[in-house]
């Protein structure tokens, strides 16, 4: 049976796997994970560089820049494989990728005050939110007999 390929070999990522779950379910968990990862690591490196250098010593951490550009563009991927979880995992994508932007320059200001850097919080909570979106859509399989039970 010949099925419609919209990206060719990258579809593969939309089979199903386990109980109507995509591959690229788990590839955006884990992706998600690898960002949380970063999001840490970037944080380390801002204080040490603002406490170094001050305001100067500040750049954009690429690690977290392309993980947050691939899970944008996992979540743009995923719209086509599933519509209503992609769409909702894309916006949420989407506002940790601005709230990242934002989260950065709030460091600069901070850096530029001599004040000590806060933690993310806006962003944490924005990659929170996504983490447990798609953690949701990809192991709910675990619980699923269980909820059915209760609902």
């Amino acid at each position: 049976m010949i099925t419609a390929s919209l990206l060719g070999p990258v579809d593969i990522l939309a089979q199903e796997v386990v109980s109507g779950v995509a591959i690229i379910e788990f590839v955006l968990l884990g992706l998600v994970i690898v960002n949380l990862a970063a999001r840490m690591i970037a944080h380390r490196g801002y204080v040490n560089a603002a406490r170094e250098d001050g305001a100067d010593g500040l750049s954009r951490n690429l690690f977290l820049e392309v993980t947050d550009v691939l899970t944008v563009l996992g979540g743009f991927y995923y719209a086509t494989v599933h519509l209503h979880g992609g769409v909702v995992f894309a916006t949420l994508a989407v506002g940790m990728f601005i709230t990242d932007f934002f989260e950065f320059e709030a460091r600069l200001v901070e850096a530029r005050k001599d004040a000590p850097l806060e933690r993310p919080k806006a962003a944490l909570f924005a990659s929170a939110l996504v983490f447990l979106y798609i953690a949701y859509q990809s192991v709910f399989f675990i619980v699923k007999p269980l909820w059915e039970a209760v609902v």
